[in-house]
């Protein structure tokens, strides 16, 4: 498993855009699939983002395709999630994962998480 660091969080308008990273430490050496989740106050964890590791595949949630955009710098074993046009309905705890074995779209197919970081988007 790899150790995920997220950063970049906080309180954007609505329109504006964010762009929030994670580092990954540990078993880096492997190839492994890295990508987003979110869950807002009372909801279900929801997919977000994820991209492979050659960065050849992305796929996104309908609720963010053309406004969000997943990208990756293995030299620097970090993930990007780009986010413009926010939307207060965007407004959610953010969450990296990552996994060595398959690309993933569904939580529990990911086996290594990071803490999270709040974005929080006011209209």
């Amino acid at each position: 498993q790899v150790q995920l660091v997220e950063s970049g969080g906080g309180l954007v308008q609505a329109g504006g855009s964010l762009r929030i990273s994670c580092a990954a430490s540990g078993r880096t050496a492997s190839p492994y699939a890295m990508g987003w989740f979110r869950q807002a106050p009372g909801k279900e964890r929801e997919f977000v983002a994820v991209i492979s590791w050659s960065a050849g595949s992305t796929y996104y949630a309908s609720s963010v395709k053309g406004r969000f955009t997943i990208s990756r710098d293995n030299a620097k074993n970090t993930v990007y999630l780009q986010m413009n046009s926010l939307k207060p309905e965007d407004t959610a705890v953010y969450y990296c994962a990552a996994d060595e074995k398959r690309i993933f779209t569904t939580a529990r197919l990911a086996g290594s998480w990071g803490q999270g970081t709040q974005v929080t988007v006011s209209s």
